[in-house]
């Protein structure tokens, strides 16, 4: 660790301690969710509250160490780490207080998906949030932030009520529609660049439960699948949302409705006959089991890339495209995965959050995962050219969380002009320095 990083770690006084090369915990903590990235940070601090937050980023603006600031873990590029930097571990910040009366829930910055969802579902309510319980909160959330019960109430930064963040200056403030509103534009979409939230406030939402249907296709039978997927789909409730991940195995089908149970399979059940030998069912599925259900395949240490894109709809073209991929792919687990979106996502103006993508009606990814070191080369390389090709029937704009690039076209092509010099001029006033760079970087601009 370099002197003056040592040195402003001792004067800040913190209340946790900080993890160093030798400490017997080091190795433990240094680890992130992608296998990738596998980096050796000069210290690592494990805040417990605000002020430890605070403090510590004062300590690396003041010795002008590289800042990596880790919620869950689970920056597909490894942002959430670094190599001779200061990672800030926010894993101790994860408390979920429920407002009952008011219908909110404030959750801490390090806090997981599935505490998110263990302290609101049993109790009958639910924030929309994505798909997999280990994903972190923040992370998810600062990037737009999409999954099953998004066509019904939207992506989860439009539940966003307020946040509590801790600025470059190592000031902490408070950001709502009401209070530093501009800032409160940008984190809902503008990834980690504006500082580092220690709280959420999100409003709650009814939930009843859901019924799911899942059904695994011969890969053989992709083309027909995917086309009758896409034809099935189009003007479906806000109850129903569709995903689907074509790969060596097959196409799995999942469909999910969370509204009146007695309409659930009629809904659900034509998906299940979208093509001949499909394996599988309709099932009242737990939610909470439904949200882990990806846990395993999606586990730590594992190695993944990934590049999307928003498509208007599932065209003949993107099929052909899947079907080629597929046969190409390098290793069992490379895969094509979509979503559906539409419905509450489309409500909210494009200009009224800095997310950008709210006319797409799916979000596909190219995702291989893998486990031998010896398979990155071409694995990557599978992704990223599966990626182009997927992207000719692409619309414009894109999701910062799912790219397993980096550089400062991607948060450009994200977002578009307009909104990148939006959220540049904001850089500038509240980030001068880009002390919070291991992101989707936008750099500060006057």
């Amino acid at each position: 660790m370099s002197n003056s990083l040592l040195d402003a770690l001792t004067a800040a006084e913190l209340h946790c301690p900080v993890i160093v090369a030798g400490h017997p915990d080091y190795d433990r903590y240094r680890r992130v969710w992608n296998g990738i990235a596998d980096r050796r940070p000069a210290a690592i601090v494990r805040p417990q509250d605000a002020e430890d937050v605070q403090k510590t980023v004062r300590a690396a603006a003041s010795s002008g160490a590289l800042l990596a600031v880790r919620g869950g873990g689970h920056s597909l590029p490894g942002l959430s780490t670094c190599n001779d930097g200061l990672v800030l571990d926010l894993s101790l910040i994860r408390s979920v207080v429920i407002d009952n009366n008011a219908l909110t829930v404030d959750i801490g910055g390090g806090a997981l998906l599935g505490d998110l969802d263990r302290a609101t579902v049993p109790r009958g309510y639910i924030v929309p949030a994505g798909i997999i319980s280990h994903t972190g909160v923040a992370g998810l959330t600062l990037g737009g932030g999409m999954g099953w019960m998004s066509r019904k109430y939207g992506l989860t930064i439009d539940s966003l009520l307020g946040a509590e963040i801790v600025l470059a200056s190592g000031d902490i403030t408070w950001t709502s529609p009401t209070w530093n509103p501009e800032l409160f534009w940008a984190i809902r979409g503008g990834g980690g660049n504006f500082g580092v939230v220690t709280r959420f406030r999100f409003q709650l939402h009814p939930f009843d439960g859901i019924v799911a249907g899942q059904w695994i296709y011969p890969i053989e039978q992709a083309r027909k699948v995917l086309s009758g997927l896409r034809d099935r789909a189009r003007g479906q409730s806000r109850d129903f949302t569709i995903s689907f991940t074509a790969s060596h195995a097959g196409v799995n089908v999942t469909a999910v409705w969370s509204g009146d149970a007695e309409r659930a399979g009629a809904a659900l059940s034509p998906f299940g006959a979208l093509a001949d030998g499909a394996n599988g069912g309709l099932e009242n599925l737990p939610y909470l089991t439904l949200q882990s259900r990806n846990d395993v395949a999606f586990a730590w240490s594992r190695r993944y890339y990934a590049k999307g894109g928003f498509w208007s709809d599932i065209s003949d073209q993107a099929i052909e495209h899947i079907i080629d991929a597929i046969a190409r792919a390098p290793a069992p687990d490379c895969e094509i995965y979509a979503i559906q979106l539409g419905g509450a996502i489309r409500d909210v103006p494009d200009d009224a959050t800095a997310y950008t993508g709210r006319s797409a009606g799916y979000y596909w990814l190219s995702e291989p995962i893998w486990d031998d070191m010896a398979d990155d080369d071409r694995c990557i390389e599978w992704g990223r050219t599966t990626g182009r090709l997927l992207s000719d029937s692409s619309i414009i704009g894109n999701y910062v969380n799912e790219q397993g690039d980096t550089g400062s076209n991607i948060a450009r092509d994200a977002y578009g002009a307009e909104k990148y010099q939006r959220l540049a001029r904001l850089k500038a006033r509240l980030d001068p320095a880009n002390l919070f760079r291991l992101n989707q970087n936008i750099e500060p601009q006057e």
